[in-house]
């Protein structure tokens, strides 16, 4: 694993969320992408060298709505850059942990990605993901 890439959040709405963490990390969002494969509409923050992720839902029966309904808002994920995916998710498989996907899918923000059950990362969602090229 090279990095944190990203801190994946749950949002309500992303226009109340955008001008909430613009205001604490003193910065713009930089980019609002949708995911229709995840159900999802993101907005990307970038702070240092690690990016925060808002995740709005986009369907009610989606992964986020989901997680707010049991959890409410709050950290989702934690995603590491990796420079190999697919042999990193090999190495993942052997050493016991789930893969949520057998192979990489396209995530936003031009990467490919791969998540781990959080039974097997002490309830922590962790993502991999490698930029595309």
């Amino acid at each position: 694993m090279l990095k944190v890439e990203h801190i994946g959040i749950a949002v309500r709405a992303l226009s109340e969320s955008i001008p909430l963490f613009e205001k604490l990390l003193n910065t713009p969002c930089y980019k609002t992408e949708a995911v229709a494969s995840e159900q999802v509409s993101t907005a990307f923050f970038k702070t240092g060298d690690t990016k925060i992720e808002l995740l709005e839902s986009s369907s009610a029966e989606g992964v986020i709505a989901r997680y707010i309904d049991k959890k409410g808002e709050g950290i989702h994920h934690i995603a590491f850059e990796v420079a190999d995916i697919e042999a990193e998710m090999k190495r993942l498989a052997n050493e016991g942990f789930v893969l949520l996907n057998e192979k990489p899918k396209q995530g936003a923000d031009n990467k490919l990605v791969c998540f781990l059950h959080p039974k097997g990362t002490n309830g922590v969602l962790v993502e991999l993901c490698m930029e595309m090229k």
